[in-house]
């Protein structure tokens, strides 16, 4: 369980610098992220460890991850922004 404080820490590293991912993790933090099931929540918690060149493939779907558990966590955050 992600506390408030826990949320807002997430918030501020989701601001990454780079505006396609700004404005997908952003408001996935502050809108989605209390509503994901915990083992989603720390898929998202992995997935801000990793590179930001390799977000940005993922996110633009140019590549898949090779870990599952970060393809399922892209897959969220992209069926929020374009459901099917």
């Amino acid at each position: 369980m992600y506390s408030e404080e826990d949320i807002r820490r997430l918030a501020w590293q989701s601001r990454r610098g780079m505006l396609e991912l700004d404005v997908l993790f952003v408001p996935f933090v502050k809108e989605a992220f209390r509503d994901l099931a915990s083992d989603d929540q720390d898929r998202f918690v992995k997935l801000l460890e990793c590179e930001d060149q390799d977000l940005f493939l993922w996110l633009m779907e140019r590549e898949v991850p090779a870990d599952p558990d970060i393809q399922r966590i892209v897959r969220i955050i992209l069926d929020r922004v374009q459901p099917h």
